[in-house]
């Protein structure tokens, strides 16, 4: 593996079990999945979490997304199908994208656009200044152990590349000797405007951090937001928003 190709030890590699076809890396770790009959469905728990900005945010045509990470194309089926936005991916190893070509439905319109390269050159490009309303990131390789880039300077170029308002989610492992490390890189570069989403069977603890004016709305209108994202996104949002008062011990209103 060198330095300029760091993704030659990440064989993507294909399981199907109950209709759903998932990607590997040569292991038993599952880097995403596809329901078969249904591929614009976000399948595994974490996916439907990372889409927990649409909690606070209402993307537009106008809008572009950014996800770091492809795995499977999961998030990016669902956000092309499921909002106007357009969407902009990094992913550093151009036969994950080939293989979601070849088997997991990669959606082509003139909304998506691939960036074969490294996550932490991504944040870094100019064009990429202030750009995106979100961001979500999953950054695993094949040892599936934390996620490949996490370091402070890495956050703060996710930060800079957030429009005015926006919001990054991050997939972190939470019983992982790399959660706490990520949480406080993540905390110092978003000046502490972080949330956290309750761990998932899997471990998988998926984190939010916010840019822009500060948040303050009543505890009434998150859990209405919440109820339309339900109805209108299928996503199982009241669950999320219950947590997040509940960690802000239910007050009236709710400020981040």
């Amino acid at each position: 593996m060198t330095e300029a190709e760091p993704w030659l030890d990440d064989e993507p590699t294909l399981s199907e079990l109950g209709g759903i076809r998932y990607l590997h890396f040569g292991t038993e770790w599952v880097q995403g999945a596809m329901r078969i009959s249904k591929p614009a469905e976000l399948v595994l728990a974490y996916t439907q979490q990372m889409m927990a900005w649409l909690l606070f945010l209402e993307p537009t045509r106008r809008d572009s997304v950014g996800i770091l990470g492809l795995g499977a194309g999961s998030l990016l089926r669902y956000t092309l199908k499921h909002t106007p936005a357009s969407v902009r991916t990094a992913e550093w190893n151009p036969a994950v994208t080939a293989i979601c070509r070849a088997y997991f439905r990669l959606p082509e319109t003139a909304r998506s656009s691939i960036d074969h390269c490294d996550a932490a050159a991504w944040v870094e490009e100019p064009g990429n200044f202030g750009r995106h309303m979100a961001l979500m990131v999953d950054l695993y390789d094949a040892s599936a152990q934390g996620p490949v880039r996490d370091s402070l300077s890495f956050y703060e170029g996710c930060h800079r590349a957030l429009s005015d308002v926006g919001i990054m989610t991050v997939n972190l492992f939470g019983d992982h000797a790399s959660f706490p490390r990520n949480l406080e890189n993540i905390r110092a570069a978003f000046d502490g405007r972080v949330l956290e989403l309750p761990e998932i069977d899997a471990g998988n603890r998926i984190v939010l951090a916010l840019k822009g004016p500060v948040l303050d709305i009543t505890a009434a209108q998150l859990l209405e937001r919440a109820d339309m994202l339900e109805s209108s996104y299928g996503l199982p949002a009241r669950r999320w928003a219950k947590a997040l008062l509940s960690r802000q011990g239910w007050r009236g209103s709710f400020a981040v």
